[in-house]
Parts: C-alpha cells; structure tokens; sequence
C-alpha cells in the first residue's frame, strides 16, 4: 500500500497543482496523472489518458480544469495546451468489443494502466481519479474527485475526454441514425430511441441492458452491465472533506508491461 510520501502535505486550499508540489517538496519530481472518458456510455471506446505535465508555471495549463465542467471549446483549448507543454502525454483506445470481452471495470483498470505504460519518460508517482490502480510499478494515490483537485488528473481527463468526443463524432459519419455526435453514445432519449427503432451497431456495447433489450437479446446472468444513467451524475456534499478523505492508499503491483498500444487513432482522430 502507498500512502503521500512523508513530508508531502496538501493544504486544503492549495489549489489545482498542490498535490504536485506536495510530492515535489517531498523528492517526487515526476507525477502522472491518469484518467478515462466513457466508461459510462453504451456506445463507442473506452478512452484513458495519461499525462506529465513540468513543474511552475511552465506546467501550468491555462483554464484547465475537470473535462466534464468545460465546454467543448474550452477543452479543445485546454487539449493543445496539454499536447504542447506536457513532459509526456499518453492516449490508450479499448474499442466497444474489447470492452464487451472483458467486462467494463478491467477494460477501465487496463486502459489505465496501458496509457501509464505508454509514458515515454516514466513517472515517479501517479495519481488516479477516484480509485486505485494496481500494476503500475510505482507508487500512487488514487484522489477523490481528482480530475478536480489535481491538475495532472485533469489534463489527462481532458486528454481522454477530447479524444474520444473526437472519435464519436467521427463514428456519426458512418452511423448516422444514432446520433453520436451530440450525446457522444451515452443513453438519452434521443439515443435510446434510435437504439430501439435501428437495433444496436457494431459500436454498442453488448454487455450493456439497453443494448442487449433493444437486440432482443436476455440480459446476461452475472456479467451483464447496468443500465447506465442518462445523466453523469455528480456527487455534492456540504460538508468540506479532510486531507484524508481526499486521499486512498492504493496498492503497487508488478509494472505494466508497454503492451500493445490499442486505437492508434485516439492521437490522431
């Protein structure tokens, strides 16, 4: 297990990059951040991104901020500031059947670790959005509500969020009765009554229920995915979190291997 190394501490109002200059303070020069768009669509890729952004203000990333709370001009800024003045960056894509092999929660740990991997300077220490990752091969923090609070994280939020907005509405051109450029292939109304009228595509995700009811097919017995909201919900709390609610342990397993990059395409789309 692996906690903030000792002398690394976060004040409450240390703002976007604190947790970088925490673990600098404390000997960690080289910080990932890692994180994924759409794991909660029915439609389209996986997309995870990873990035290492420089330390001071040379690193600092004009307006960035959690991909899902910028608009779509805002993000596209925010994506060539990050492929520009990154240390490193990284994109992995699990493709739709991919996904449905082996199952939405492996395929989102393997992307994660894929698009670490991928580095080509290897970090010290990542963080991660939410949760913990094992198998990177270095030590790392999995924040909550990172993609907010920890600039790495959300550059690489903006990283996967870009990319995959980009494939979706690439893949509107070949699937045009679905409409993915606009609800991106998560489930809305409009989505799910295309999904019903057309059947699902080779872009749908098979494990998911909606998809599976709109083929006719029965809901898989244990490994089926739920139905996913229409909405990204967003946890709010009044209560202000300590340091060590921001924080979990996360475990560090054997490293990643460089593996096969999965969706050349995610750079380039």
């Amino acid at each position: 297990m692996s906690r903030l190394p000792l002398g690394a501490t976060v004040r409450r109002d240390a703002g976007l990059y604190g947790y970088e200059r925490a673990l600098r303070r404390a000997g960690m020069q080289v910080i990932a951040g890692v994180d994924e768009a759409g794991r909660g669509a029915c439609a389209g890729p996986l997309v995870a991104g990873a990035a290492i952004l420089k330390p001071g203000k040379s690193g600092e990333i004009p307006g960035l901020a959690d991909s899902k709370l910028l608009t779509e001009k805002a993000r596209e800024r925010c994506y060539e500031h990050v492929v520009r003045r990154a240390v490193s960056w990284s994109v992995v894509v699990i493709e739709s059947d991919e996904c449905d092999r082996l199952g939405m929660h492996v395929a989102n740990v393997e992307a994660l670790r894929r698009a670490v991997a991928l580095l080509d300077v290897p970090p010290e220490y990542v963080l991660t959005d939410g949760f913990p990752v094992d198998g990177l091969g270095v030590p790392g923090l999995a924040v909550w509500k990172g993609d907010r609070v920890a600039a790495c994280i959300s550059a690489a939020s903006v990283l996967a969020k870009v990319t995959r907005d980009r494939i979706m509405v690439d893949l509107d051109r070949h699937h045009p009765a679905y409409d993915f450029k606009t609800h991106k292939g998560y489930v809305t109304d409009v989505h799910n009554a295309a999904l019903l009228e057309h059947g699902p595509c080779p872009e749908h995700r098979m494990r998911f229920v909606n998809v599976r009811r709109a083929a006719g097919l029965e809901p898989l017995a244990s490994s089926v995915e739920p139905e996913p909201s229409s909405v990204e919900l967003v946890e709010t709390t009044d209560a202000e979190p300590s340091i060590a609610d921001l924080v979990e342990a996360t475990s560090v397993g054997p490293g990643a291997s460089q593996g096969d990059r999965v969706g050349e395409r995610g750079e380039s789309a």
